[in-house]
């Protein structure tokens, strides 16, 4: 253990560890998630786990005892910290102390890569200019746009995984008496109407920029449809709440567009509301009352929104509304991966994939669990901007940023994997031990002590085949050449073996099965020295000159891990 100074900066970034997960997790530090995040900063702490175990439990508790207040203030400087380091441009008329912005989601499938860009970009302005960043559940869609219990919670994870700690949360399923006094109020003023016109009639109206004859009738006759609609006396697509606009207006989409419709509550209840309400707001409707009375200052989302911009611009003219900052990006293409909620949820559904944390999918939750960390997403959509062009990123250069944030923290270890061969080794003593590092750029770590037993080491076959009756380099064992049962020691001369094929191998003696679930979703299986049981779960890990992989689990016969990247 650590002694003075040194001591004193350990307890001091276990206590910064804890205050924000504790910040996270409503005031209650989890000591094994702190230990945990601890020793992927310092891996070299590893084999001093039981002697550090009893401070974080005590820093753990006394941290649990701090008012979430002192916790926010806690977490949000380390935040800003990591915004000031990151960098973000400008953004459009932002004012200190005075953004306030929104991430949106639709809670009826996981958030993927492409959600986390408009999560990002407003969490991370907001936190720029110290103002609010709003999480707000739009679920009014009971029948198209399903919502699902489940995901309420699953967005609320990967936000906070992403380090996008809200400060206001809405479900806009809560708010539908709100909705009902402003539809009403723009029936009143005119700006709104109820028409009993079937969908098909009204479109082949609007397309000719033709009104539906509802549309003349006098606010009084449109409140008088609007409570009929509120008491049941209209059955789902016999009445429609309509916002008056300009019906020559060049695109059809903007013409008197929908703000509220029936949709029979028996048929299709809701996850929260149940079957309490039949009226349900279009998204246009509640977004545009909602962003307005959350005061939200800068809307920032994809280019696919902006014909919604200006639907609601009507409501904003007609109620006298200062409309947001509204800032649309272009569209996210990603090479390698398809980020279609409607594919991953068929994908789910259909067998094609076992779950959310599928790695064949773009989901935050498979990118967690293969140890993407939140830092290179952040790099990434930092990089890309609010440039309203579209943009194609290869999960390549995800993969790339994540490297570098993950191999500082990546101990190395020897695994082989697949069709095994045994070899006996000959000209070395019966058993002797090697020394090798955890990691190549810190020397400080503790290294790895493999005995070796002349009976036998494992390489891998395909090493073997490709290598028979031939010098290689087995990488700290020195320079070998290799028979059908045996490998003859030829010298340990490290210049020598610069031309030589460098292989891996594992003794029976300290090794340990490995099962590594691959972005593929196959499962790739070997042996790996015993040495890497020290890791914990959640670490990362670097199997030497093949990839980098983050461990699950840890039993006495096997580890587990999935594969990460190159």
């Amino acid at each position: 253990m650590q002694s003075g100074e040194k001591s004193d900066e350990l307890r001091e970034i276990i206590r910064k560890i804890a205050a924000q997960n504790a910040f996270k997790h409503e005031g209650k530090a989890d000591p094994s998630s702190v230990m945990g995040k601890l020793l992927s900063l310092k891996p070299e702490l590893r084999p001093s786990v039981k002697e550090i175990m009893p401070i974080v439990s005590e820093i753990c508790s006394e941290v649990s005892s701090i008012t979430l207040g002192k916790l926010n203030e806690i977490y949000v400087k380390e935040d800003k910290k990591k915004q000031e380091e990151l960098g973000l441009p400008d953004l459009p008329g932002a004012v200190q102390e005075k953004v306030v912005t929104r991430f949106a989601p639709n809670p009826n499938s996981a958030l993927h890569l492409g959600s986390s860009r408009a999560a990002i970009l407003s969490h991370d302005y907001a936190k720029k200019y110290s103002g609010k960043f709003i999480v707000r559940f739009e679920d009014t869609d009971p029948r198209l746009k399903r919502s699902d219990k489940k995901f309420y919670s699953m967005v609320k994870e990967d936000l906070r995984w992403l380090g996008c700690e809200w400060d206001e949360m809405y479900i806009q399923s809560e708010r539908m008496e709100i909705y009902y006094k402003w539809a009403e109020e723009a029936i009143k003023i005119g700006l709104a109407y109820v028409t009993e016109c079937d969908s098909q009639s009204f479109k082949d109206l609007v397309l000719r920029s033709v009104p539906c004859p509802d549309r003349e009738l006098s606010p009084k006759e449109h409140l008088e449809r609007w409570y009929k609609m509120l008491n049941g006396e209209y059955k789902e697509g016999q009445a429609v709440v309509r916002i008056k606009t300009n019906l020559d207006h060049p695109n059809p989409a903007v013409r008197d567009w929908p703000a509220l419709r029936i949709i029979d509550p028996e048929t299709h209840s809701h996850p929260i509301a149940g079957k309490k309400y039949r009226i349900w707001p279009l998204y246009n409707w509640a977004s545009a009352v909602d962003d307005h009375l959350m005061n939200i200052t800068h809307i920032i989302r994809g280019q696919e929104h902006f014909v919604n911009m200006i639907r609601q611009s009507y409501v904003y003219q007609a109620f006298g509304w200062v409309y947001p900052q509204a800032v649309h990006y272009g569209k996210l293409v990603i090479e390698g991966g398809s980020l279609s909620k409607s594919d991953i949820e068929m994908g789910i559904k259909g067998g094609k994939f076992f779950g959310y944390d599928d790695p064949r999918l773009g989901t935050l939750a498979a990118l967690r669990r293969r140890g993407i960390e939140p830092e290179a997403i952040r790099k990434m959509i930092h990089e890309m901007g609010i440039n309203p062009n579209t943009a194609t990123v290869s999960l390549d250069i995800l993969y790339a940023l994540n490297r570098k944030i993950i191999d500082r923290v990546s101990n190395r270890y020897f695994g082989v994997f697949g069709e095994l061969h045994k070899l006996k080794l000959k000209g070395v003593p019966d058993q002797f031990t090697v020394s090798l590092p955890r990691h190549p750029d810190d020397p400080d770590r503790p290294r790895r002590i493999i005995t070796v037993n002349a009976g036998g080491i494992i390489i891998e076959e395909r090493d073997f085949s490709g290598n028979s009756d031939k010098e290689v380099r087995l990488i700290g064992l020195g320079n070998f050449r290799l028979f059908d049962e045996d490998a003859q020691f030829v010298n340990n001369d490290l210049n020598y073996a610069k031309g030589l094929p460098h292989i891996q191998w594992v003794t029976e003696n300290e090794s340990i099965g490995i099962t590594v679930l691959m972005d593929d979703a196959t499962e790739l299986m070997g042996k790996s020295e015993s040495n890497i049981t020290y890791e914990s779960k959640g670490s990362h890990v670097q199997f030497e000159r093949r990839f980098f992989a983050k461990i699950e689990e840890i039993k006495p016969e096997n580890v587990y891990a999935v594969y990460t990247s190159r």
